[in-house]
């Protein structure tokens, strides 16, 4: 009995010296020894061993997602945006695709399927799912939908498309802010529709916000081969922004104005 006892006592002392051993920290190289986690013991009372571990410590799998936006994006959505994609010149199986997949996300998804398509300048696309969700039972009218998509066809010169959808958008009883009213504007003086332009200036004037003073300055800038159009302009601004200035170019150039 004297004999077992001593072995039991010399086994604990021996455990407990090893354990204080593995718990001491030491600088290790980590490019001579790997370092596994699974046998790595740390003293819960030293929390630098803590922040020594997550610093060497790599498992090799990827450190987050691989589309990063506003909100993670989920994998089913990302499969429908893969998916999508891949058969937007083949309408047939495109709307296959809808049928099997894309009707049946949730309402986040759908949403943020929405808005990495307008960020990948998918705007056709983008049309397309923002027609599914306007036909779900959750579907509220919401200006800034609608802004970010008028805004991404404009910006690629897709001004009927964009048109279309600023008609639907006010006849849902929705206004434009004055980004929209920028970029639409923008998009019509690049698109050579100087006439358009100023359908949408015109608009703008009407809308229940005061206007700012950046759609001024694009149309009187993008309005420079047209006096006419741009004097008008030029006298609204005065108007309305009388501490401003309006920068007229020389004569030689575009005429007298």
């Amino acid at each position: 009995m004297a004999i077992r006892a001593f072995s039991i006592s010399k086994i604990r002392t021996l455990a407990s010296s090893l354990n204080k051993n593995l718990i001491t920290t030491k600088p290790i190289n980590n490019s001579l020894i790997p370092l596994n986690p699974s046998n790595l013991q740390l003293d819960s009372n030293k929390p630098n061993n803590l922040f020594f571990f997550l610093k060497h410590y790599h498992d090799g799998r990827p450190r987050g997602p691989l589309w990063r936006g506003k909100k993670l994006i989920g994998k089913e959505a990302l499969f429908v945006i893969m998916g999508l994609k891949r058969f937007k010149d083949d309408e047939e199986k495109l709307q296959k695709f809808i049928k099997t997949h894309v009707l049946r996300l949730l309402k986040m998804d759908m949403i943020a399927v929405l808005t990495e398509l307008e960020r990948q300048e998918e705007t056709t696309l983008a049309v397309k799912i923002f027609e599914i969700i306007q036909k779900q039972d959750w579907y509220e009218p919401d200006v800034f939908v609608y802004k970010d998509l008028i805004i991404s066809l404009a910006r690629c010169k897709k001004m009927d498309e964009a048109m279309r959808l600023w008609e639907n958008m006010r006849k849902e009883e929705l206004f434009p802010d004055s980004q929209s009213y920028t970029e639409v504007i923008r998009g019509f003086l690049r698109d050579g529709s100087p006439g358009d332009a100023m359908n949408i200036y015109e608009d703008m004037l009407k809308s229940p916000d005061p206007p700012e003073e950046l759609p001024f300055r694009i149309l009187l800038k993008g309005l420079l081969p047209h006096p006419l159009l741009r004097n008008k302009v030029k006298k609204d601004f005065e108007e309305l922004f009388p501490e401003k200035h309006a920068y007229d170019p020389p004569e030689e150039i575009f005429g007298r104005f």
